[in-house]
């Protein structure tokens, strides 16, 4: 684990228990050990290290490859673990980067809706999500919702609100071997839309 993702890692968990009254729904089920998909919806620029607290060891996160355009972000996410890709059409270097990390037995935080909600309510996803689960077979995909984070810090105000957020943590999504297996848009679409339909169906409880 590299230093700068240790210390925020460290802090970050206690910061929102105290700051924002973090509420964990279903924390036992979450996949602390194996290769593993983490999605979740996106609310905010709280959300990343949101998930990448709750969990034990360190997880990595797929970005959107724009954000590290900046020269300042173009170091400092990777050293967050962040992963540059663009969502809506994956390219085969990134796929692969992220088969290796799978098959090294880490776990993957994807936000399927490829940006922060507009308006805090959960969105489709994007087609690229269909594309990287029909290329990992057998690999758990697990739900996780986050509620509250939107009116902590919506995505057009640079104001940080101190109000409670929840995340909500599900069982992984059943995809049959078919499903996997699928090719086209159509099929990648349905897949998205399995998982934002799975994230959906998890309790808000703030």
């Amino acid at each position: 684990m590299n230093p700068v993702y240790f210390i925020g890692q460290s802090l970050t968990h206690a910061i929102y228990e105290s700051l924002f009254s973090l509420r964990l729904v279903g924390y036992e089920k979450l996949i602390q050990e194996g290769p593993c998909i983490i999605v979740a919806n996106h609310q905010s620029f709280l959300d990343p290290p949101l998930i990448g607290g709750i969990y034990e060891t360190p997880v990595h996160f797929l970005a959107r490859k724009t954000l590290f355009d900046p020269l300042f972000m173009k170091y400092t996410l990777p050293l967050c673990q962040a992963i540059p890709i663009d969502q809506a059409k994956p390219d085969p270097g990134s796929i692969l980067k992220v088969m290796r990390l799978l098959k090294d037995g880490e776990r993957i935080v994807i936000f399927p809706e490829g940006a922060r909600s507009p308006d805090g309510k959960i969105h489709k996803a994007m087609p690229g999500i269909g594309l990287i689960i029909g290329k990992l077979a057998s690999v758990p995909v697990q739900p996780i919702r986050i509620s509250g984070a939107f009116e902590c810090l919506p995505i057009h105000s640079s104001k940080l609100r101190f109000r409670p957020i929840t995340v909500s943590i599900g069982n992984p999504i059943p995809f049959s071997s078919e499903e996997r297996r699928a090719k086209g848009r159509q099929a990648q679409l349905a897949i998205g839309q399995k998982i934002m339909d799975a994230i959906g169906a998890l309790p808000i409880e703030i």
